[in-house]
């Protein structure tokens, strides 16, 4: 916990001209509400003497300016704390997001979206809180705490010693009710991000929930999931029930020994009435530092709760990194020379990819041709370090990409995966996604690369043109339009190096002929490699690289390959047959 706290310093110590004004004004202001049973002691005491007109009007003045005074600082200590806590929140935000933008695919793949979520929004407030209102209330209880113990024992020791009996029992309640408020929240946070892990994914793939009629299996999924967070919160409320009347039970106690044993002061003449007044005043304002302590504790609890969820994020090394600068070199100029060397990968402890070699010269187009798993996307992903592949066996221009900084290497590489993704923007914005959005780009560019992509015509009929909105993960779109738009994405950023993984599966045979046409004098002009199922695609390649199991089995232009007459020349026969059997 610690720990924790330690990395949690340097947020506040950014802001901490703002704390230390904010702290003085929650001085001030305990400082002036201090003064109220101190004048109610003497206005008490006078007015016994004899009650007049002045010296109600008087009196009645002092504690008004009182009340306006802690009632200004009150505002300003809330503001600037308060508005401080926001502004750590925005930083806490800001990293935490530039945090996951660094993980490699793997991190994700490997970790639910709602979890993640709920991490950025449910647990960055919890520590909000922590950072903001509990160090606030908590600066505020001390002080007030610390100077009304002063001034209790200035009017009376022997009270304020009486007064102070309940404190041990309030400190062990405190300690083992805040340990317990603690595991608690922990478990209803985890709960929480199952929580959104299911919405999300209900969200996500409604399609695919309304396709199987599965509405009722997911609401009992959700159903469940939410009455589990229900329980958990439930058993930290029935916690909280018993902290706070414990609270109250002990004060209660304290008071009742008070006006006891004051009372009888007060008769013997030992005591004023003002000053038991006052003294009882002091005696209420210790039960607001009381009850506060066992809120702020129980803030304070959720916060590091919360805090230690995020660092699981915050405190995570990326798996692919830039290289060391003694290691980093950077192209002057990439020209798209591609070499797998004797390439050997694993994922999830099963072999992919084994002893793949393969050279591809600039402007030369290549496609991968195999069976479904055969490692085609696998091989194509270590090129940007989707994954990162074993030193010494992938090379761009004669250079390690391990050696190549992650940015230079992804900006000279066009990637089209094989489910193309879009965001909640125009058609125009997902285009220019690559160079800073629309506002940044040509708008003649963008009508160049829509058309490259075979996209144009579609466009003409949409009511926005470009400019239409595609909805979330562009839903408004058919598979081939969104693939267009991905294609025309990578187009844009004019990358040495083009890749479409399968990125033309989800259009038909005449459309995918008018964008292969299209795309020919686009492929002369960088070094392109194409993965697909269908020979049509590849056909006009310069090299075709036909891979089962992981292995390189056939290489060759597509002529070479059918006089072969081996897995290549078996595909094309039966996609012959299936085209005369459709024309048929």
């Amino acid at each position: 916990m610690i720990a924790a706290v330690r990395r949690l310093l340097p947020y506040l110590l950014r802001y901490r001209r703002q704390f230390l004004i904010g702290l003085a004004c929650v001085a001030v202001t305990t400082g002036v509400s201090l003064t109220s049973p101190w004048v109610l002691q003497h206005a008490v005491d006078d007015l016994y003497a004899g009650v007049t007109q002045h010296k109600l009007i008087v009196y009645s003045a002092i504690l008004l300016g009182i009340a306006l005074t802690g009632a200004t600082f009150r505002f300003l200590m809330r503001r600037i704390i308060i508005g401080v806590s926001r502004q750590i929140e925005y930083d806490l935000r800001n990293d935490f997001f530039a945090r996951l933008q660094l993980f490699p695919l793997s991190y994700f793949q490997a970790r639910r979206t709602g979890d993640l979520m709920s991490r950025a929004t449910n647990d960055l407030n919890a520590v909000r809180m922590t950072v903001g209102p509990a160090i606030m209330y908590s600066a505020n209880t001390i002080i007030l705490f610390v100077a009304a113990i002063a001034l209790m024992i200035s009017i009376d020791l022997r009270l304020t010693l009486v007064a102070l009996i309940p404190l041990p029992f309030v400190s062990i309640a405190v300690r083992y009710f805040g340990a317990a408020i603690h595991k608690r929240f922990e478990r209803i946070q985890a709960q929480l991000s199952d929580l959104s892990a299911v919405t999300q994914e209900a969200l996500s793939g409604v399609r695919v929930v309304r396709a199987y009629r599965q509405e009722a299996a997911e609401m009992e999924r959700f159903g469940r999931a939410n009455r589990e967070y229900l329980e958990r919160n439930r058993r930290l409320v029935r916690l909280q029930g018993f902290f706070y009347p414990s609270m109250s039970l002990f004060l209660g106690l304290g008071s009742l020994l008070v006006l006891w044993l004051g009372s009888r002061e007060v008769i013997a003449g030992r005591l004023t009435v003002g000053g038991f007044v006052a003294f009882n005043a002091y005696m209420l304002m210790l039960s607001w530092p009381m009850i506060a302590f066992g809120w702020v504790t129980n803030m304070v609890q959720r916060g590091l709760a919360s805090w230690k969820r995020m660092l699981e994020v915050l405190d995570a090394v990326p798996d692919i990194a830039d290289p060391a600068p003694g290691r980093l070199v950077v192209l002057p100029q990439v020209t798209g020379a591609i070499e797998f060397r004797d390439l050997t990968f694993a994922y999830g402890g099963r072999q992919v990819l084994e002893h793949v070699s393969a050279r591809i010269a600039p402007g030369q187009t290549v496609a991968l041709v195999g069976p479904t798993g055969s490692g085609k996307s696998t091989l194509i992903s270590l090129l940007p370090r989707l994954f990162d592949p074993p030193p010494g066996t992938v090379f761009i221009d004669g250079v390690d990409v391990r050696d190549l900084s992650l940015a230079q290497l992804r900006r000279a590489i066009g990637f089209v995966p094989q489910e193309a993704f879009l965001f909640s923007e125009s058609i125009a914005d997902n285009i220019a996604f690559g160079i800073g959005g629309a506002k940044a780009a040509d708008p003649e560019r963008i009508q160049w690369a829509a058309g490259v992509a075979r996209l144009d015509k579609d466009v003409e009929g949409f009511p926005n043109g470009l400019e239409t909105m595609v909805g979330e993960r562009g839903i408004t779109l058919s598979g081939g339009q969104k693939q267009r738009a991905a294609i025309a994405r990578a187009l844009l950023t004019d990358p040495r190096i083009l890749v479409l993984d399968d990125a033309l599966s989800a259009v038909d045979t005449y459309t995918e002929e008018e964008i292969l046409a299209r795309l020919r004098g686009v492929m002369r002009e960088r070094t392109s490699i194409i993965v697909s199922h269908r020979v049509s695609t590849v056909r006009e390649a310069d090299l075709i690289l036909v891979l089962e199991y992981g292995r390189v089995i056939e290489r060759g232009s597509h002529d070479e390959l059918v006089r072969l007459d081996g897995f290549y020349a078996e595909l094309y026969r039966k996609q012959l047959l299936e085209e005369e059997l459709a024309a048929s």
